[in-house]
């Protein structure tokens, strides 16, 4: 039986769901406003188009290739957790909008996730190496310490040190692509900044929502050695970090930026990340992690737009 047309079409783009669900694509996109709020917020002013677009590509290419990396690395212990488990959605849960997993869920095989990361690493190559590249050599060493950290999952909660820097580089990156030669200060306020916001707002929030499997697979996250009062500690802490190196991050940025701009960007994050942070701290809940995950995740981007305002503004 032929199939018709709308069919195979259907069929496609079914599939086409499942990479994208491979690489956490919906909150990959959310992702991306990382490094726009990097570059924007040290230029002050949009870079040129064809800078602005081959920048777009290659970050939607190195967030899809990073993220499927991840599950390509944890394959083992994916399927090892699902078919005990048994879970391949979890509600409420950004990275599982689509499904979660779906290599391990069998729903893709190996070779499919290994050729799906391979292309897109292959297209985040050649467009760093067109930017700069240094932005080359930040893919890479993003690449590598994503693989480190899911080798850890048994050995260290330690782990979490490599995922805050793996979650800044796509962003210091982005800031050598649109100059090559960024004041040190910045870089070294924005890593530290964006360490901290991914330990408090998504790494350790995130292994909390899991700590009853991680329990039972002898996984070495900060909620399974630490226990909930010392992770909600730690959450809070990083996060008030957080918030104080952001407004180093705009005070040292080539272009000014007035106090409105430094307060609308506390107020996000006291917003995103305090709030749901310290409710957290007093109830402990996996459902208050998952909020905290959520509302986090979106941090970046209302960073992001407080830059475009003020870049509308002078105009």
């Amino acid at each position: 039986m032929t199939l018709q047309p709308s069919n195979r079409l259907s069929i496609f783009f079914s599939r086409l769901k499942l990479f994208f669900a491979l690489s956490r694509t919906p909150h990959g996109v959310i992702d991306m406003a990382t490094p726009a709020f990097a570059a924007l917020v040290w230029l002050g002013h949009p870079p040129p188009v064809s800078v602005t677009l081959l920048g777009l590509l290659t970050t939607f290419a190195g967030y899809t290739a990073v993220y499927a990396l991840n599950d390509i690395v944890d394959y083992r212990h994916d399927r090892e957790k699902l078919q005990k488990e048994g879970v391949c959605v979890t509600p409420g849960d950004l990275d599982a909008v689509l499904v979660r997993h779906p290599m391990a869920c069998g729903f893709l095989t190996l070779k499919q996730g290994v050729m799906w990361t391979a292309g897109w690493a292959m297209v985040a190559i050649v467009c760093a190496c067109l930017l700069n590249p240094v932005c080359l050599w930040i893919f890479a060493a993003g690449c590598l310490l994503e693989s480190m950290y899911c080798l850890l999952w048994r050995i260290s909660h330690y782990r979490v040190l490599v995922s805050g820097a793996v979650k800044t580089l796509g962003a210091v990156a982005a800031v050598f692509a649109v100059d090559r030669s960024p004041s040190a200060a910045f870089i070294m306020f924005l890593f530290l900044c964006l360490f901290f916001w991914e330990i408090g707002g998504q790494n350790i929030p995130n292994d909390w929502t899991d700590i009853g499997p991680d329990t039972r697979f002898g996984a070495k996250t900060v909620p399974v050695r630490l226990g909930p009062r010392r992770s909600a500690l730690l959450i809070v802490a990083s996060i008030l970090m957080a918030l104080l190196l952001n407004a180093m991050v705009f005070r040292s940025a080539l272009a000014s930026y007035a106090a409105i701009y430094l307060l609308a960007a506390l107020l996000a994050g006291v917003y995103l990340l305090l709030f749901p942070a310290l409710r957290l701290w007093n109830r402990q809940s996996c459902q208050d992690a998952m909020v905290l995950f959520n509302r986090a995740s979106y941090y970046p981007v209302a960073l992001m737009t407080i830059v475009l305002i003020r870049i509308l503004a002078q105009r």
